[in-house]
């Protein structure tokens, strides 16, 4: 029943919500700007409609548009470099999960010396104290994937060591204000809707069998597990169906607070080390990838027998009994959404190389396997990733 919750983040959250922007107190007279390195942000119109937000709350703002899916910490870097460089004093961010996640340790690195890798906790980071406050942080979601705008940590990939670690957890990484807006989330194509779905479904997925789990990370889990059990195939048919949008949205959100007050587990570590060593690895579809056999490995222990029943039934299935129930329920959704044929080889990923990844999910973000309920071997890894494989 214990619990600790800190989550000091203001949400505007609801349709056309990124048309009050200007109404609210702004944490600086500077903005710098991040948005991926992609095209959408312009294309549609969302750019603009934040400059002209910022211009009418009187805020000068310059632009960073660098930020690549599984954000580097090159680019993070230089990031920072810009935000000292032109006077920036806090920083909003207009995207998915990386680029809210790249500007959260921006935040950081911009106000804090040494090298970013310094402060990551784990693997060949040192493990530095964030000891100055970060720069505030804004932060505007156009998918809903990550729960990012809630949480005080972002994922970053150091590409010369292949690991892919959370750098965070200092209160001033929080978000400041965080918009949820489904109208922005409208033009997300199909594939990528339910890519960025399944990683908030397995925040909440793994938060509720997580060995950190509480009353309160549990109700944040349930909802949004329904919500997007029951919102996810609707948004991947029709992105224009703005209330399967908002019920996502929804459950993206609620999936941060689980990891703000709950923890998410090794599921998580072994999808890292694959898109670690593959950058054109979607985060979400790699947990779609591993998400059968890696629960399937904890049912097979009855870890938690009635936790996996519950998760079936407030995904539809009313009557389950069993725990094998929720992964006819999760075949069931991957079917809906259009993702039960994705495979790792794919993205080049080879069967030789299952030992180094469980070393590397291990190494870098450990951490995560000490919050599932039953221990998880570097064997049982190699395991999972044969069992997923196609």
């Amino acid at each position: 029943m214990n619990f600790n919750i800190y989550a000091p983040t203001r949400v505007l959250f609801g349709a056309g919500e990124l048309g009050n922007l200007h109404k609210q107190d702004m944490p600086g007279k500077k903005a710098m700007v991040v948005i991926s390195s992609g095209t959408s942000t312009r294309k549609y119109g969302y750019l603009d409609r934040l400059q002209e937000q910022l211009r009418q709350a009187k805020v000068d703002f310059a632009l960073f548009d660098q930020v690549e899916s599984n954000p580097l910490k090159s680019t993070v870097e230089s990031g920072a470099i810009l935000a000292r460089e032109r006077g920036c004093d806090f920083i909003v961010a207009l995207g998915g999960g990386s680029v809210i996640d790249a500007a959260k340790v921006m935040a950081m690195n911009a106000t804090n010396p040494g090298d970013l890798w310094d402060y990551v906790p784990s693997g060949s980071g040192k493990g530095l104290p964030v000891t100055n406050a970060p720069m505030p942080v804004v932060a505007i979601t156009t998918t809903a994937g990550t729960g990012s705008e809630v949480d005080a940590y972002g994922v970053i990939t150091n590409p010369d060591t292949n690991e892919k670690a959370g750098i965070g957890g200092h209160k001033g990484m929080f978000p400041v204000l965080a918009v949820v807006d489904p109208e922005l989330m409208i033009t997300v194509p199909p594939e990528f809707t339910a890519y960025q779905g399944w990683d908030a479904l397995s925040h909440s997925m793994e938060g509720y069998i997580s060995a950190g789990g509480n009353i309160m990370s549990d109700m944040f889990a349930l909802t949004a597990i329904e919500n997007t059990a029951a919102a996810l195939p609707a948004a991947v048919r029709d992105g224009g169906n703005l209330e399967a949008r908002t019920k996502m949205a929804f459950a993206n959100t609620l999936s941060g607070y689980v990891m703000v007050v709950g923890r998410t587990t090794s599921q998580h570590s072994l999808e890292h080390a694959m898109s670690a060593y593959h950058q054109e690895l979607p985060h979400g579809a790699g947990l779609i990838m591993l998400s059968k056999a890696y629960f399937t490995h904890f049912i097979n222990k009855h870890a938690c027998d009635e936790r996996f029943v519950k998760m079936a039934q407030v995904m539809g299935y009313r009557d389950a009994r069993e725990p094998r129930d929720f992964i006819a329920a999760l075949e069931r959704l991957q079917e809906a959404c259009g993702v039960a044929d994705l495979k790792m080889s794919k993205y080049g990923i080879q069967t030789t190389e299952f030992q180094t990844l469980a070393k590397n999910a291990r190494a870098t973000t450990g951490r995560l396997f000490a919050c599932d309920r039953i221990p998880v071997s570097d064997e049982d890894s190699m395991d999972i990733y044969r069992a997923s494989y196609k």
